[in-house]
Order: C-alpha cells, then sequence, then structure tokens
C-alpha cells in the first residue's frame, strides 16, 4: 500500500515551521504561509459542505492569485483532482475540458464570466457548484444570479486544521493538467500526489532551494511549469514567491531589484521580451544567483545577453506528462551551449529509434523517459496512455540525442518533422540557425505540401524590435550552414508569432493559416 501522504502537506509543514513568513507577495502584498494554509481549510470546508468527495474534479479557470493556491492545496487535502484551465480558451474549448474530466464544481474570475456563461448550459458542471472569484480589479464584473461568490461562501468559513474524512495515498491522482493539443482533441496528463513530491525533490537539487530563497517567476499556474515546477517546489522550501496576477516584462525587471530576488524562472520567449523592454539594463541582478529557463529553441545570443547582465541562464526540458526532466549544470552552461543539460536525479532518459532498439551516443531518436516523475496516465483515454506509456516508459514524442557525456540535446518534436525528397527535416535545427541572425528575434517552420518535394518549408520570420531583414539575407545566413534540402522555401516576415500561454509557437495555428501566404 503506498504511504498515506497528500500535497496539502507542503502547505501545512510550512505552516508549522513559518506561519507568520510570507509565502507570496502577490501584487505586492504579502500573503503568509498561516494565510494560505488556513484558506485552504476553508476552501475544503466548503468542498465538504458541497458534498464534494475524494477522487470528485473540480475546474478552476483564473489568473494567478493566493485563491487559485488555496483551491489547489483545498482539494488536495480531501483527494479531489485539481484540474487547472487555460485563461485563453475559448468557450468551445474549455466547454470540452470541463466535459472531459467531468468536472462537479467550477471556480472562475470575474473577467471569465462571459465565456463561462455562453458553456453553462451545456457543461457537466453542477448548477450549484458555480464559483465566482474577484480578480485583479475587483467590481469589474457584475456578479451573476447563477453563481456563489468565494468571498462570502469560502471566507466565513472556520480555517483550523480540517481532517480529511478519506485517506489519501501517495498513489492518488492529484491533478489534470491538459496538454496543448496539436492534432485532435487535447489530453488529460493525470499527475499524482507521490509523482509531485518527485518532482520537488528535482526541483530543490537543482536549484538547491532553501528557505532564504527569494522566487521570481510569473508563470501562469494553470500549466505544470508554474505550479508545479515554480510553486509548489518554492512552497515547500519555505521562500517567498514574487508573483503577480500575469506577465509583464517591465515589472519583472523592477522585481527583480525590489525584491532583491535570488531564484528567477521565465521561458526563452519571455526572456526577449523582457530584454526588448529596455528595463533590465535600469535595474540591479546582483542579488539572483539562479536563472532557470528554456521551453523552446534558445538561440546563443540570448545566453550571451543574459551573461552580460550577470544572468547565467541554466536551460531545462520537460513535458506536461515528465515534468523537469533536464536541467544544464552552472558550470557547463557554455561549454555545452544548445544542450537542455543532463537529467535530473529521478529520471532516465535515453533514445530510441522507430523500432524501440536503444541509439548510441550523438545518434536521432525519440527521447524516452522513466521514472517516479513521469504522469500516472492520460485521462479517460486508454489507447492514447498505451501509446505513450509502456511499463512506465514514457514515448515523449520529441526527437534528439545524448552526447558522449549525456548531455540531452533536443533535434525537434517528431511531430513537427517534415519530409522533403525523401529527407526528413527538423524544423527546429533551421529555426535555431535563423534565429542566430542579429536582426532576428524568432522563427517557426512548417512544412507544407509541394508538387516536386512532396514537403517543402515555410518559415515565418520575426525580427528584433526596430530592425528590417530582407529575404536575401536571411538565406545568405543559412549559406554554409544548412544543407539545401533543408531551408525554407518560402520565407514570410511577421509582425508577431502565435503563442500559447506558456509562450510556445503555435505552429497549428501558422499550418491552419499557411495558404493566405501563398
Amino acid at each position: 500500500m503506498s504511504a498515506r501522504w497528500d500535497v496539502s502537506r507542503v502547505i501545512a509543514k510550512r505552516n508549522s515551521l513559518t506561519p507568520d513568513k510570507p509565502a507570496l507577495i502577490f501584487e505586492d502584498k504579502p500573503v503568509t504561509y498561516n494565510q494560505i494554509w488556513q484558506g485552504s481549510n476553508r476552501f475544503a470546508r466548503f468542498l465538504l459542505e458541497k458534498g464534494m468527495k475524494k477522487g470528485d474534479r473540480i475546474c478552476i479557470v483564473a489568473l494567478n492569485c493566493p485563491e487559485f493556491l488555496e483551491a489547489y492545496f483545498g482539494a488536495a487535502k480531501l483527494g479531489l483532482v485539481f484540474v487547472p484551465l487555460n485563461w485563453r480558451l475559448e468557450g468551445p474549448e474549455l466547454e470540452y475540458q470541463i466535459n472531459d474530466c467531468g468536472a462537479k464544481m467550477l471556480l472562475f474570475q470575474d473577467a471569465f464570466t462571459p465565456n463561462i456563461e455562453k458553456i453553462k448550459n451545456s457543461i457537466c458542471v453542477d448548477a450549484d457548484k458555480y464559483i465566482f472569484m474577484d480578480g485583479p480589479m475587483p467590481g469589474l464584473v457584475p456578479v451573476p444570479d447563477w453563481v456563489s461568490e468565494y468571498k462570502k461562501v469560502v471566507n466565513t468559513l472556520a480555517g483550523d486544521f480540517l481532517e480529511a474524512p478519506e485517506p489519501i495515498t501517495l498513489d492518488d491522482p492529484l491533478a489534470i493538467v491538459y496538454t496543448s493539443g496539436v492534432t485532435g482533441n487535447p489530453k488529460g496528463a493525470v499527475l499524482s500526489h507521490g509523482q509531485t513530491y518527485f518532482k520537488i525533490f528535482q526541483i530543490a537539487l537543482y536549484t538547491g532551494g532553501n528557505p532564504d530563497d527569494v522566487v521570481l517567476a510569473q508563470l501562469p499556474l494553470f500549466h505544470s511549469g508554474g505550479l508545479f515546477i515554480v510553486t509548489t517546489p518554492a512552497l515547500m522550501g519555505g521562500a517567498t514567491i514574487i508573483m503577480r496576477a500575469g506577465f509583464d516584462p517591465n515589472l519583472f525587471a523592477e522585481d527583480i531589484e525590489k525584491y532583491k530576488a535570488n531564484v528567477v524562472f521565465a521561458l526563452t520567449t519571455m526572456w526577449r521580451f523582457i530584454l526588448d523592454s529596455g528595463k533590465l539594463d535600469t535595474v540591479k541582478v546582483s542579488s539572483v544567483h539562479t536563472v532557470v529557463g528554456g521551453g523552446e529553441r534558445t538561440p546563443p545570443s540570448l545566453f550571451t545577453d543574459l551573461a552580460k547582465r550577470g544572468l547565467f541562464l541554466q536551460q531545462g526540458f520537460g513535458q506536461t506528462e515528465c515534468s523537469a526532466m533536464t536541467v544544464m549544470p552552472k558550470p557547463d552552461i557554455q561549454r555545452k551551449m544548445g544542450s537542455v543539460g543532463k537529467p535530473g536525479a529521478f529520471v532516465d532518459i535515453w533514445i530510441e529509434d522507430e523500432r524501440g532498439n536503444k541509439l548510441p551516443p550523438n545518434t536521432i531518436g525519440e527521447i524516452m523517459a522513466q521514472g517516479p516523475t513521469v504522469m500516472s496516465e492520460y485521462w479517460n483515454l486508454p489507447e492514447k496512455t498505451k501509446e505513450a506509456l509502456n511499463d512506465g516508459v514514457l514515448k515523449t514524442g520529441d526527437l534528439g540525442y545524448l552526447d558522449d557525456e549525456g548531455f540531452l540535446y533536443i533535434v525537434d518534436r517528431s511531430k513537427d518533422m517534415y519530409r522533403s525528397g525523401a529527407e526528413n527535416v527538423y524544423p527546429a535545427e533551421v529555426e535555431k540557425v535563423i534565429a542566430s541572425h542579429p536582426k532576428i528575434a524568432n522563427a517557426a517552420i512548417i512544412g507544407i505540401p509541394d508538387d516536386k518535394w512532396g514537403e517543402t518549408g515555410m518559415a515565418f520570420i520575426l525580427p528584433m524590435m526596430g530592425q528590417t531583414v530582407t529575404e536575401e539575407e536571411v538565406r545568405e545566413h543559412l549559406e554554409g550552414k544548412v544543407a539545401k534540402f533543408k531551408r525554407p522555401k518560402y520565407i514570410i516576415f511577421v509582425s508577431e508569432l502565435p503563442y500559447t500561454a506558456t509562450m510556445k509557437i503555435r505552429k497549428a495555428a501558422l499550418k491552419k493559416e499557411y495558404k493566405n501566404y501563398l
């Protein structure tokens, strides 16, 4: 039998040790560990009053806020399954995920009321379990008559210790986090309490986390990176998290100096926005000892730009299905430029070919992962689970290779690869070269049909702010660096690229619209 333990112990333990210490500084206001602990107990009592029981699903659509964490830990305390939803989704997309997980309760912030109102008659949520929360500007949206107000129904309950009526073990599901589907509907990765603890341990080993840390991150809490890679480990370690409702590059830079942040998380595209804002050159960053990021192709120029300012980026790699698989050791940042680092203490990684044979170093194949940080399953999708998981081994769907020293290099996502003239083309390989041009901020390449070659590449290029780039300059830059068959036939300059909430380029959107550029 798995140990009786759950993730709500994270906040309970910290409350017993440092109740009055700020767990968060949310929009410049401190929120103590005791306040979050009491809030989680209040929310758990509310769940019991509403007849919610172990295993029931509860969805939330909200910007980052303390109530988000109260609901997360309160649900964990009772063994409910927490389902954070991307607030950027449209009504039909939210409808699918809510119904797919069979949620009985839905919490949402005021700004998202119009989207919820459109779908409330077609989702499975019980009529008495719509919970309305104030956003950053209370009173902005009228309170509908079909909801309960969080501040009225939760904040009035007792915040003292609450014993769960049913035992919860480390094997029980903690959360369902939906992947951003490229083809078909998104899949819900089921994450257990035990997997989450192992992620906490892994992050602590990566960052050297301790109670004196001031952690700065503006990643959304609905995503595995924000909730499970930053927030939960930081709270377990007793750190103080500088939290904003959303990402603002100017405030991000200012918060480093204002709060003397020493551990900083940001994705590659976020760092580019921060650098472009110019604010990073006006603040002191000497307090920072750890900078963790990645998530997309990270050009060498970004490492250089940050290093000039005393910030040494440790790139990492992970998925919703297995977060924080690798991170770059600090001494190897320059020596292993282009790598996403080495596997963590609680995950093994190797490379396989299409027939399942383990490949030698420096050979491209599919990245495989195994360990206690791997997801349990895809929610209600046994066939998809079998495709991705075999005896605890995760087929990541990403292509890469390990070098002779065990450092991982990502080549591309297998679904993004296309074949031109019977040759495999990995767009990320070419995108990385394009993005190394000093006038180019980012690039995305998709494979499109071609009468002669079967498929060819179309590159969407985002110039640096204030820069103008020509097609001729791009083609000259690729000359001698990329084989002819890999070079995109079409080059399109754009003023913006479509990003997901976690700053990944939405190639599905580009593939849908590519004909408009021909």
